[in-house]
This record gives structure tokens, C-alpha cells and sequence, in this order.
């Protein structure tokens, strides 16, 4: 059976953006950037092994992913700056 994350990570566009991810009481956990959103995601959710103990942790919480496409890589560490300094997320 396919979780809704597996289904919202193949949904993802290949192209530069920002990542947000949520858990189940809606609460932003994590702001991140990305020169390929698919790419980027998807390597949370792989080679478990080689993440830190703080991603795993951060993981098994997520509940839902959204993200926003930019222009360039640049654009993308731009917005993911802006929105950090506005939501200050754990």
C-alpha cells in the first residue's frame, strides 16, 4: 500500500523550489531548498542508514509536504531564507 508522503513525493515537480514539511497537528517542522524538489525529498525517505538520529526523528514525524516552484536555485535559497526568518521552524 502507498502512504499519501509516497504518493505527494512522486507527485513532486523536477524543478528548483522550496520544501515544507508538517506533521499531523499542522505544525511546520521544516523549511528546505531544492535544485530538484523530486530529487531532493525523495532522498529523506531513502538510505536510512546514513541520515543523522535529529532527520530520522524529523522523518517519522512528517505528515504532509508542500512546496513551492521557483525560477533558479537561487530564487529558491532566497524564498526558503525569507520564510525561515518569518516561521522560525524547529
Amino acid at each position: 500500500m502507498v502512504s499519501d508522503i509516497e504518493n505527494i513525493v512522486q507527485a513532486l515537480p523536477e524543478n528548483p523550489g522550496i520544501y515544507k514539511y508538517y506533521d499531523n497537528e499542522g505544525t511546520l517542522l521544516y523549511i528546505g531548498k531544492a535544485k530538484n524538489l523530486k530529487k531532493r525529498v525523495a532522498s529523506y525517505f531513502r538510505n536510512d542508514a546514513q541520515h543523522s538520529s535529529k532527520t530520522k526523528v524529523l522523518v517519522r514525524k512528517i505528515a504532509d509536504i508542500q512546496h513551492h516552484v521557483v525560477n533558479s536555485e537561487r530564487d529558491a535559497l532566497l524564498l526558503e531564507n525569507a520564510l525561515i526568518k518569518e516561521h522560525q521552524p524547529k
